[in-house]
């Protein structure tokens, strides 16, 4: 059993968490914060950008894993794997990159949920079907 569709969703994601892991070193780097935030905002942004991902992604991840082992259908995986994708770079830009728009943030959350709503049905239709 390969879990093809799954293993380059969570490439992607990897090298998304490990971007916004890179920042908040950088961040805390700079000013010499060991630990918390030494209430800097932009280093608490970063923080709660990588939290964030690290909150979302394994679950999403699971859900497509399980889905596919299941045997559903590639084209709604994929689907749900560039929501899913699409809507965490959105989301981490918005953390990485200051003076972004907030909307970047609320879009990028809305696909990441659409994703997430959507790998659930998938996993149960496989499931039930």
């Amino acid at each position: 059993m390969t879990l093809t569709i799954t293993s380059f969703t969570a490439v992607l994601a990897g090298l998304l968490i490990l971007l916004l892991t890179a920042k908040v070193i950088r961040l805390r780097r700079r000013d010499g914060v060991v630990l918390g935030d030494n209430n800097d905002r932009p280093l608490t942004k970063a923080i709660r950008g990588h939290a964030n991902a690290v909150e979302q992604l394994p679950i999403a991840l699971i859900l497509m894993g399980l889905s596919e082992a299941q045997g559903a259908a590639a084209s709604a995986l994929t689907g749900a794997a560039i929501l899913l994708i699409v809507g965490r770079i959105m989301h981490a830009i918005y953390f990485a990159i200051d003076g972004t728009h907030w909307r970047l943030r609320m879009y990028g959350m809305l696909l990441t949920l659409i994703a997430q709503i959507a790998l659930i049905v998938i996993l149960a239709a496989t499931l039930l079907f």
